[in-house]
């Protein structure tokens, strides 16, 4: 009998041990870890291969971060930058991509309110379908932060963070002027993505300065039989300027891009060539629609703009394949907006300097200056300020 007694007391004893090993175990989770905790190798290699990068805590995710696309050096720039701040912030945050899908969209937002964001920092892949997620949000108690584009037909963006986009486009425009002489020069018109409200901005800034030279005789517009019909018109409505960008899109994409510039070359004359001056929307479609026009043997010359000032870019700005960007420094974008969660989670009102009008409500907005890059400024604006090291680059004196 004693020994019987031993028995069950020593297997009683075994069983409470197992349990309180397995209490002692940590709850597994595939997407999330403390900002300070170690990993294995292999659980880094497996936040590495996710298309989120995560950080969270027991108490949930406080910032939740949703960009456009993956597929565009420019928003994985962007990424790197949010989670050096983040991290040094000692915030815990989950980034996701949409991957131009609004659907996409949608589903990354209701998956950050699940996980119990308080901000959310949104850049919208169509800035107009976005508005009823951003309700759904506003609904479930988040602040929404629009990023780098303009939100709109909703009352409920909190604020937005960008650059002065007219502005943007003034610059390419300009400098199209400042480099063009004479008259008659050929002008090959291209824009953004006709879901993204940054586009029409754009092509608003960079019309506003071209058209006074395209009445005068400076430039003839060779690709766009909807900016001829309104050539006389300085100030568009919003209709026509959709009709012209509804002609000209590159949708954001450098296939479309180079298929159009393909097309546009292709169904015009060898005197419709020559030296020509293109509007291209930024560095991606500049690069893709430069290649097409280079390779064309009845064009000259070509001067082209861009945006963004994508590392490829300033490479083919160096090498003279591209005339120019337009430098958002994203450095101050990724802190602007840090810098607002940070201000919304501690309690205070965010610091603004300007509105915008959405359509639904003027919404506050942190705005920040561009900076036109060219060869000559290139030294200065991208390698002395630090934005890029000058020996990533071939051909750098």
């Amino acid at each position: 009998m004693n020994k019987k007694i031993v028995g069950v007391v020593l297997a009683l004893v075994l069983i409470a041990s197992l349990l309180a090993g397995c209490a002692g175990q940590p709850a597994a989770s595939a997407s999330a870890s403390a900002p300070a905790a170690a990993t294995s190798a292999d659980a880094a290699k497996t936040a590495a291969a996710s298309s989120a990068a995560v950080t969270a805590s027991a108490s949930g995710i406080q910032v939740g971060i949703v960009l456009p696309t993956k597929d565009e050096p420019r928003w994985i720039q962007d990424e790197t930058r949010f989670k050096s701040i983040l991290d040094q912030a000692g915030f815990t945050y989950q980034i996701l991509f949409s991957q131009g899908s609004s659907a996409t969209e949608k589903t990354n937002v209701e998956t950050l309110i699940s996980k119990g964001i308080k901000v959310m920092i949104i850049c919208p892949q169509d800035t107009a379908a976005v508005a009823s997620t951003i309700d759904e949000a506003k609904k479930a108690g988040v602040i929404s932060i629009g990023y780098d584009r303009l939100i709109t037909g909703t009352d409920s963006l909190d604020y937005n963070v960008g650059f002065n986009s007219e502005s943007v486009g003034v610059a390419q425009g300009q400098y199209l002027v400042d480099k063009a002489t004479g008259t008659g020069n050929p002008l090959y018109l291209y824009a953004g993505a006709m879901s993204d409200e940054n586009a029409f901005v754009f092509f608003k800034g960079a019309w506003s300065v071209l058209q006074p030279k395209i009445v005068d005789g400076t430039f003839v517009i060779k690709n766009s039989s909807e900016a001829l019909k309104v050539k006389d018109t300085k100030d568009l409505t919003r209709e026509q300027m959709a009709a012209i960008i509804g002609q000209i899109t590159t949708n954001w994409d450098f296939n479309v891009a180079k298929s159009k510039a393909q097309a546009n070359l292709t169904a015009v004359k060898a005197a419709d060539k020559g030296n020509v001056f293109v509007l291209a929307p930024n560095d991606g479609t500049a690069r893709s629609i430069a290649d097409v026009f280079a390779a064309d043997k009845d064009v000259k010359s070509y001067v082209i703009t861009g945006q963004d000032a994508e590392k490829a870019s300033i490479q083919y700005i160096i090498d003279g394949k591209q005339s120019m960007t337009v430098l958002k420094d994203t450095r101050n974008l990724t802190t602007a907006a840090v810098e607002m969660a940070k201000q919304i989670l501690t309690g205070k009102t965010p610091e603004t300097n300007s509105t915008f009008n959405n359509g639904k409500k003027d919404v506050p907005m942190m705005q920040l200056a561009v900076v036109t890059v060219t060869e000559d400024s290139v030294k200065k604006d991208i390698f002395d300020s630090g934005y890029y090291v000058a020996t990533d680059f071939k051909g750098v004196n």
